[in-house]
């Protein structure tokens, strides 16, 4: 776009096609707009000019904030996300940022609180009930071939599944995705040993096929206790199953990918251990992710994980976890590019007597 034209677009005010903003502090604001564009018929949300077309001063450093600000909002609170464009114009000497957002093909999208969002002339609003049964149109009525919506999808491209497709769909994973699986390992001691184990299993098959049998090898080698429970009872495990739910789910879907490296998982007398490949992505820290803070690092593979697994995508899953049992530690090893969670396991309680 041209200062020219850019100017002229200012002239006509904001219609369902162009919004302006002075400026944008909130990501969860600013993916309400992109999803109303995304659900109508797209559009250009232009920041740095007020609402009467004067441009509001933006700098430099205001530009690469808003540029992480577009980036994250886009991949973390849109569902499915989507890819919007920016383009950076100088505006009678300050700098204004031009954001396309264009129509949506896997319609209908969602901020993360799950919120749909269109738009109403210049303003968006929230769909109404009519409308979201309109958005949820069968994938058979649509007369579109399998291959086409796959890729509408971003799950497919020139009629091959894609890495996302592949975990989610392929038949025989394994041989197409030989390092994308699970190796799980229970040791009699404390220590990894090469010579001796207890069982062992690689764990194949699409993502929820390997999420159940994850879960499952690490259910069967976990203590139960009788917890003020009658000799009868099956006891409760010593760790709940909703930690390991969660960390199990976490290290599929938040691994990265370009690694060609198993996700580990190994039982030892003491703890258990669950390794990803790949450090926590960009500037996230062990203390952001206990608080609550998320930076996805495969979006069109958690947007579809949120259907399949006990996985929710606002980065609320450490929380879970922690919450239900307090024993854990994380390590972040960023120069050998992996990730370490330590469950640690309650001492065994031997019953003495004289």
């Amino acid at each position: 776009m041209e200062t020219t034209e850019l100017i002229e677009l200012l002239a006509r005010n904001e219609d369902s096609h162009h919004q302006f903003k002075a400026n944008v502090t909130n990501e969860a604001s600013l993916a309400s707009e992109m999803v109303a564009f995304s659900n109508t018929q797209g559009g250009k949300l232009i920041i740095g000019v007020h609402d009467d077309g004067s441009s509001s001063g933006l700098t430099r450093e205001d530009m690469k904030r808003l540029s992480n600000l577009v980036s994250n909002a886009a991949s973390q609170q849109v569902k499915p996300p989507i890819n919007p464009v920016t383009e950076n114009l100088a505006l009678n000497g300050d700098l204004v940022m031009v954001v396309l957002v264009s129509e949506g093909i896997s319609k209908p999208y969602m901020d993360k609180y799950g919120a749909i969002w269109v738009k109403s002339g210049p303003d968006k609003r929230k769909a109404t009930s009519r409308e979201e049964i309109q958005f949820e149109e069968p994938l058979a009525d649509q007369e579109l071939p399998r291959s086409q919506i796959l890729h509408n999808l971003n799950l497919a491209k020139g009629g091959f599944l894609n890495v996302a497709g592949a975990l989610l769909f392929a038949n025989n994973v394994q041989f197409r995705l030989p390092a994308f699986i699970v190796k799980c390992v229970t040791y009699p001691g404390v220590d990894i040993d090469e010579d001796e184990y207890l069982d062992s299993q690689d764990v194949v098959g699409t993502l929820r096929q390997v999420f159940d049998d994850t879960l499952g090898f690490v259910l069967r080698h976990i203590k139960r206790v009788q917890a003020n429970q009658g000799v009868n009872s099956l006891g409760k495990l010593e760790v709940p199953k909703i930690v390991f739910e969660e960390l199990i789910a976490n290290a599929l879907i938040h691994r990265d990918y370009f690694v060609s490296a198993p996700v580990r998982v190994f039982v030892f007398s003491d703890r258990i251990e669950i390794i990803s490949p790949g450090h926590l992505p960009n500037n996230l820290t062990i203390e952001n992710i206990k608080s609550g803070n998320s930076n996805i690092r495969n979006p069109v593979l958690a947007s579809f994980a949120t259907k399949l697994l006990p996985y929710r995508g606002l980065g609320s899953g450490i929380l879970r976890a922690v919450k239900a049992y307090s024993d854990i530690v994380f390590e972040d090893y960023r120069e050998e590019n992996f990730f370490k969670v330590i469950i640690c396991l309650p001492p065994i309680k031997h019953n003495l007597s004289d």
